[in-house]
């Protein structure tokens, strides 16, 4: 038994067996040497299309050539003239302004307060005015809101201009507040926008009703017809109208404690529209 140290070798390849001799025969035939190559035929397409490719350029270049030598021998052709035939100025004087009948925004950018509806006689002061002699300021117009804050905001981004309103009282319940307010209008139509966004509120009131203003476009008028309840107070019937001319926005409300028919908020609508 071999020892543990010693390692078997590789057996070795056992070797190829010697090729057998093959004796050389005369008889084996001699293959005859291949022929020169003949030319190529696409090597005479090539130079043929060299040489077409090679007219083509220089019947472009001729041609060119030719019609610089044409346009040069040619007279040159006159230009229109520049100068425009004098217009014979009008004389006399010149159209008068429109009047403020027929200008409307001679009235709008004027006093405010002077558009606003006049309280009727025997109309006194209401308890609440809202501004400061006729104007309402910015401030002020916003805490109308029930949020403050957001109106504030949302009036300065639709370029709120100004507003004025009137108040007044018949009897001892009966009120009415009329507000006009402006925009500068520069970037978007906020007044109409303001408009539509009043009339939307209205619209969510709980038993409202709804008429559409005659001669304002998309007016409307709403009549509320639940009360709003108050412990220790009286239920206070409301109705309102909201409408848009040019830049001005008409928002009218009134107030009492029976409710109110749909003829008065439609006249007051309609007469304080016609005056804008």
């Amino acid at each position: 038994m071999p020892e543990a140290s010693e390692v078997p070798e590789a057996p070795e390849a056992p070797e190829a067996p010697e090729a057998a001799e093959v004796p050389v025969s005369a008889a084996v035939p001699v293959l005859p040497e291949a022929p020169e190559a003949a030319p190529s035929a696409s090597r005479r397409r090539g130079r043929t299309t060299a040489l077409i490719a090679a007219a083509a350029v220089l019947g472009v270049v001729a041609g060119t050539c030719t019609g610089f030598l044409i346009q040069a021998g040619r007279e040159p052709t006159e230009l229109p003239s520049l100068s425009q035939p004098v217009l014979a100025q009008a004389k006399g004087e010149g159209p008068e302004p429109l009047s403020a009948a027929r200008d409307r925004r001679v009235r709008t950018d004027g006093d405010l307060r002077k558009l606003l509806l006049k309280r009727p006689s025997g109309a006194r002061d209401a308890a609440y005015a809202p501004g400061h002699d006729g104007w309402v300021g910015l401030a002020e117009y916003a805490e109308g809101f029930k949020n403050p804050a957001g109106a504030f905001s949302g009036a300065i981004s639709d370029e709120f201009r100004r507003s004025a309103a009137t108040t007044w009282r018949v009897g001892s319940t009966y009120n009415v507040q009329i507000q006009l307010v402006q925009y500068r209008q520069e970037e978007s139509l906020a007044a109409s926008d303001s408009a539509a966004d009043l009339q939307y509120w209205a619209e969510k009131e709980t038993g409202t009703r709804s008429w559409a203003v005659p001669g304002t476009g998309d007016g409307m008028a709403y009549v509320h017809t639940t009360p709003a309840t108050k412990p220790g107070y009286q239920p206070v019937y409301s109705a309102e109208a909201h409408a848009w001319r040019g830049d001005l926005v008409m928002q009218l409300w009134v107030f009492d404690t029976k409710p109110i028919p749909k003829e008065k908020i439609m006249d007051l609508a309609a007469r304080q529209m016609g005056r804008l």
